[in-house]
């Protein structure tokens, strides 16, 4: 599949914004599940550009006020390759020759947002006790949705994946992580991903967030698997970039002076390109 995408963030200021920085991790790379045909970013400043050391494309400027709106835009072409063939669903992520990131290993660690609490351990070891085969990993996830049932507006950016557990409720990135800590917490490498998921039945997209899970470090083999939707990544999942959590994949981070009672609008539009 081919996906024409538009994702454009407005700020808006009741009181004048001074001075902004901000990261934006806005811009799909291509790999083995995608093929970046087109991208384009418009910001209000200079963009630069780099590489972090989870292989995401990070994008960051200054603005320099004052200014009562911040628009954000970024649009381009995607087509999606999911998984096939005789390593069906497994894909290796290694990095290409000459980039250097961080091994499979780095993803064991937690951080504030996936520190598992002992509810959790107790609550996935059964599903990993004979290994983490991706029917074993799909079953965790399909165990995480019912557990942790979707509910909009239920959570924020700064739920843990313990607060959405004891909660028992929340949104696709609270799903995401409770899966990438129970998976940690089960000695197996597992990483945050943000992006989108086309679903034309939906009267308006978001961002989207499931979780990559390695089933082999020494070859960065990975499974990557949609609690949200029960599955494992197809050809309706689009990536954006990956981290430990929320916070190192998110896709606009900034610190601002000045700019109080800030509003943010976000309109997503995913269509199939022919």
């Amino acid at each position: 599949m081919k996906y024409k995408i538009h994702h454009k963030t407005v700020y808006r200021y009741a009181e004048p914004l001074l001075r902004s920085v901000h990261e934006l991790r806005l811009a799909p790379r291509s790999g083995p599940l995608q093929a970046v045909r087109e991208w384009q970013l418009t910001v209000p400043g200079n963009l630069s550009e780099a590489r972090d050391g989870f292989g995401n494309i990070v994008h960051s400027f200054t603005v320099a006020g004052p200014a009562h709106t911040l628009v954000i835009d970024a649009a381009g072409v995607v087509e999606v390759t999911p998984p096939g063939g005789a390593h069906a669903p497994v894909f290796c992520d290694a990095p290409p020759a000459g980039e250097t990131r961080v091994s499979p290993l780095y993803y064991l660690g937690g951080t504030p947002l996936t520190m598992p609490v002992p509810e959790m351990i107790r609550f996935a070891a059964p599903y990993l006790a004979a290994g983490h085969e991706v029917p074993a990993l799909l079953a965790l996830a399909g165990g995480i949705a019912g557990r942790v049932r979707y509910k909009a507006d239920s959570t924020d950016v700064g739920t843990s994946a313990g607060e959405a557990f004891a909660l028992g409720s929340g949104v696709c990135q609270d799903q995401a992580q409770v899966m990438v800590a129970c998976c940690r917490a089960l000695g197996i490498p597992a990483r945050y991903v943000s992006g989108y998921f086309y679903d034309p039945a939906a009267s308006a997209l978001a961002s989207h967030a499931w979780a990559d899970v390695c089933v082999d470090v020494g070859k960065e083999l990975w499974c990557s698997i949609d609690v949200t939707h029960r599955c494992l990544s197809d050809a309706r999942h689009v990536r954006l970039a990956v981290g430990r959590d929320y916070r190192m994949a998110a896709p606009v981070r900034g610190v601002r002076e000045g700019g109080s009672g800030e509003r943010l609008a976000v309109e997503i539009a995913i269509a199939p390109w022919v």
